[in-house]
């Protein structure tokens, strides 16, 4: 994970159902922006208006993430959202409803960025999906400052499995642990999200919702940035077959994940 990674050339797609872009609407854009600038590193320019101010965030001049700002009167949950490629947003949108999901928002048009919409799924895990035209998402991947892994944490995986499975293709890969309810999700053979089914471990008042795991050099130097910042560490870094792992929030309560490559 710590060889950064490109698109293949201007006209390069995301194969429909591969995360392809992590955005997060909050209430106080400038400083949300000045948090992950001074904790990734990332600069930010205007992205597309339609649903209000946004800013697309960019890592050494490559476009890595988006923030957008909540009207006054919305009181949503902050939280990350992963958006999932398409080939043809309304028809995968059609899609979402025909397999028990719904459709919040769009499809529309996002300038020049392509088409999006936003749904949940049966659970009501909320994520994006996007055709992309000339702006084709996150530019690079596998180096400090970028997100390096998309997981719904769910009630259980089985039902939901089905749905992603259906709605974008994926080949379904189950832990091989009895005690854990773990689906890792393949495009070709090659694993590009988790489903973690955590039971009633679940927040209350919270409910199924997608994790981000943003990628960094030193995940205990991250966590002390994190509070240093004015957001809240949530599980101390601890070591995982996949790297050293910690999960934190920022000052307006979206949770996210770090982990530093093992290598």
């Amino acid at each position: 994970m710590t060889e950064a990674r490109e698109s293949a050339g201007p006209h390069a797609r995301h194969a429909p159902g591969e995360p392809c872009w992590v955005s997060l609407m909050v209430h106080d854009l400038a400083a949300t922006e000045e948090f992950y600038g001074e904790l990734f590193g990332w600069e930010f320019r205007p992205g597309p208006q339609q649903l209000g101010p946004y800013v697309r965030a960019l890592l050494d001049g490559r476009e890595v993430a988006g923030m957008g700002q909540l009207p006054p009167d919305r009181r949503l949950p902050i939280a990350w959202t992963p958006y999932l490629a398409s080939d043809d947003v309304d028809q995968t949108a059609d899609t979402v409803r025909l397999c028990g999901g719904t459709v919040a928002v769009g499809p529309l048009d996002a300038a020049e960025a392509g088409r999006i919409a936003i749904a949940s799924d049966p659970s009501g895990a909320v994520f994006g999906m996007w055709q992309g035209t000339l702006h084709l998402g996150t530019a690079i991947t596998g180096v400090p400052g970028t997100p390096a892994w998309s997981e719904l944490l769910t009630f259980e995986t089985e039902i939901i499995a089905k749905f992603y499975a259906s709605v974008f293709g994926y080949e379904e890969e189950p832990a091989v642990s009895a005690d854990l309810d773990y689906v890792t999700l393949h495009l070709g053979g090659r694993p590009v999200a988790g489903l973690h089914g955590v039971g009633h471990a679940l927040p209350r008042d919270r409910g199924p919702y997608w994790q981000t795991y943003f990628e960094v050099a030193d995940a205990d130097a991250a966590l002390r940035r994190v509070v240093g910042l004015g957001g809240r560490v949530l599980r101390p870094a601890h070591d995982s077959p996949h790297g050293r792992v910690a999960t934190a929030a920022d000052p307006e309560g979206a949770e996210f994940s770090v982990i530093q490559d093992p290598r």
